[in-house]
């Protein structure tokens, strides 16, 4: 737009029953800070959210229109026959709208789908899953699913099952509290192809792990359990060490994958023999015992990432892991504290095997043998390529 003449812009806005067009003017000496809400709000839906972010430092108008809910309220849609995502935030309206756009995929045989909620409650309050049924029973040859926070239960598992079977590799179920481990079970059971299940930790039981190690039953790839406390205080069940051990002797190269958002008094069940995990995450503050316990109990371990930790450094902690877990190659730690002499006798037990090692400059507390300024000459000797401990933005 030239400043020296009259600004027009115009906005299309299609509704089911006919087409809105609307002409805004400013006449000249008006400023962009003169749009109304309405135009900013169309504007900033179409930007990347990089170029959202860079607009609202523009002027107040813009940073009020950046924060404006409307502007967040929308899901995701991608539709690639034949794989389909939706990503929804926690507005029913959004999972209406996904459900109803699956609920017309009558003939679209689908190959992955991905329905995932980014806040809840979200598909939760949907009161039946007739949508995800339909395309149950219309695609027959579904290989991906991805559900968040879906009532779906154990009867439209069965459907999947009836109709995917022989195509079905890799299921993702996160907070679906309809479905019981009979119904993943049933999954687990007849779908031969399967490489790859994620659940939270609720549905994870022996007979399931008893199911994927049995001679009928695939060579699992991957097996994510998200082990994740609702209230304080949560119970949670065991599983048995023959168990894991049947899942390891059928599928010796699986990938477990174990990410704790739990309490501290909620790990009793955990840590208490060995137990085949390789990736493992800690997304809440973890003691020092359950963290050394973690390193006894799990030489399998390939990439460990601790959020946080208490105020006592995990000097000892990190020497045994580096000791006992000789695959570990990828490391990231947070709100942690660790001397730097602990951490570069660390690295250089495990350096020459660790591709990836993340650690926050706030982790590292200097001693009489290294200070920050000279520590990452050390830890890049072993690691055999320049290092330097990440550091927080101070802008």
């Amino acid at each position: 737009f030239n400043n020296h003449l009259t600004k027009k812009i115009l906005l299309l806005i299609k509704q089911p029953e006919r087409l809105h067009i609307r002409i805004y003017t400013l006449e000249e000496g008006d400023h962009w800070e003169c749009l109304p809400q309405e135009i900013l709000l169309h504007i900033f839906q179409y930007l990347p959210l990089l170029d959202r972010a860079y607009a609202s430092q523009v002027c107040r108008g813009w940073n009020q229109a950046f924060h404006m809910p409307e502007l967040w309220r929308c899901f995701e849609f991608e539709l690639n026959q034949p794989a389909i995502s939706f990503k929804v935030d926690s507005s029913r309206e959004s999972a209406e709208a996904a459900c109803d756009i699956l609920s017309q995929l009558v003939n679209c045989s689908l190959k992955t789908l991905g329905l995932i909620s980014t806040a809840r409650p979200s598909f939760m309050e949907l009161p039946k899953v007739s949508s995800l049924t339909v395309v149950f029973v219309n695609s027959k040859s579904l290989s991906s699913l991805k559900i968040d926070d879906t009532p779906v239960d154990d009867p439209s598992l069965k459907v999947l099952v009836a109709n995917n079977s022989d195509t079905l590799k890799l299921l993702k179920m996160s907070s679906c509290p309809h479905v019981s481990p009979a119904g993943i079970l049933c999954v687990a059971d007849q779908c031969h192809g399967l490489r790859e299940l994620a659940l939270n930790y609720h549905l994870l039981s022996d007979e399931l792990l008893i199911a994927l190690s049995s001679e009928k039953h695939v060579h699992l790839e991957h097996l994510r359990i998200d082990v994740v406390s609702e209230n304080p205080g949560q119970q949670f069940h065991t599983i048995k060490k023959s168990s894991w051990d049947a899942m390891v002797r059928h599928s010796p190269k699986f990938n477990l994958v174990m990410y704790f958002f739990l309490y501290e008094d909620e790990f009793g069940p955990f840590f208490h023999y060995e137990i085949p995990v390789t990736h493992l995450y800690f997304g809440r503050s973890v003691s020092k015992d359950v963290l050394g316990h973690a390193g006894l109990t799990c030489p399998r371990l390939v990439e460990l990432v601790v959020c946080a930790n208490g105020l006592r450094p995990l000097d000892e902690e990190l020497i045994c892991i580096a000791r006992r877990c000789t695959q570990l190659s990828a490391v990231g730690l947070g709100e942690c504290e660790v001397s730097c002499s602990a951490f570069v006798e660390f690295v250089k037990m495990c350096g020459d095997r660790l591709t990836q090692l993340s650690i926050m400059e706030e982790v590292l507390v200097p001693d009489h043998h290294y200070g920050l300024d000279d520590i990452h000459w050390e830890v890049s000797k072993y690691l055999g390529r320049v290092w330097f401990p990440d550091m927080m933005p101070t802008w």
